[in-house]
């Protein structure tokens, strides 16, 4: 029986590059988008295959109620 490897976490910075995001948008995201992060004493971790399954299911997609804010 094989076990698949962990994997690993990322930091806001490898995220935010990966996304091609600014950090501001990141956290906006986090806050009021449900952005599938953990916070790790004063460090928000991600794991990329939540972040991707978020993205995919419209988490980041723009709409209205983002611009009115």
């Amino acid at each position: 029986m094989s076990e698949q490897p962990m994997e690993k976490w990322s930091t806001l910075k490898e995220v935010q590059e990966y996304l091609g995001v600014s950090r501001e948008t990141m956290l906006i995201w986090i806050a009021k988008r449900n952005m599938p992060a953990y916070k790790v004493g004063r460090l928000w971790k991600f794991k990329l295959s939540e972040v991707d399954e978020w993205v995919r299911s419209g988490g980041a997609a723009e709409d209205g109620s983002a611009q009115q804010e």
